[in-house]
């Protein structure tokens, strides 16, 4: 975290499990949040911070409410285990999404894509890929964002390659 404290101009983090060799915890999200280089973060990864719960995300994403995470345009919370909490935070102080990964997140329920899919206009794509989600689901997503691109490739429902979902 003395790192991100001193690194004002840092565009992307990846502080993912397998990339660092540690995991953050909830404590250091909120420390994120906290640094000057919040507010200039495009890109950030927390893949595979199995410690990571709604409580850091949501400090990550609101702490700062006069200039929130307002740059953020890709966001890597697969392999944690939010709740649809940290979707509506995200979708409220990050509306310049473009991309999000929820790989492996298996408390996220339709509530919450369905929220982040109506308030994030700019949302391109987002990988759900082992996501326990009902189908129905992600026809509606693309019912509200027709441009949507759903992850994985080649297993989209505007592919017409429906029996081979990740889901069940």
């Amino acid at each position: 975290m003395r790192l991100i404290l001193l690194a004002n101009g840092l565009k992307e983090l990846d502080i993912s499990r397998s990339r660092c060799g540690c995991q953050i915890t909830d404590h250091g999200l909120y420390h994120l949040s906290m640094a000057k280089c919040i507010c200039n973060l495009s890109s950030v990864s927390i893949w595979g911070s199995t410690v990571i719960t709604d409580k850091g995300v949501v400090k990550m994403v609101c702490a700062r409410r006069i200039s929130r995470a307002t740059s953020l345009q890709h966001l890597n919370i697969g392999g944690t285990f939010i709740t649809d909490m940290s979707l509506f935070a995200i979708a409220d102080s990050c509306p310049y999404l473009k991309t999000i990964v929820f790989q492996g997140c298996p408390h996220i329920t339709e509530n919450g894509l369905v929220a982040l899919v109506k308030i994030c206009s700019k949302l391109e794509s987002i990988n759900v890929w082992g996501m326990k989600v009902p189908l129905d689901c992600f026809i509606g997503l693309l019912t509200i964002n027709p441009a949507l691109q759903i992850q994985p490739k080649g297993m989209l429902v505007n592919d017409q390659r429906v029996p081979m979902w990740p889901v069940f």
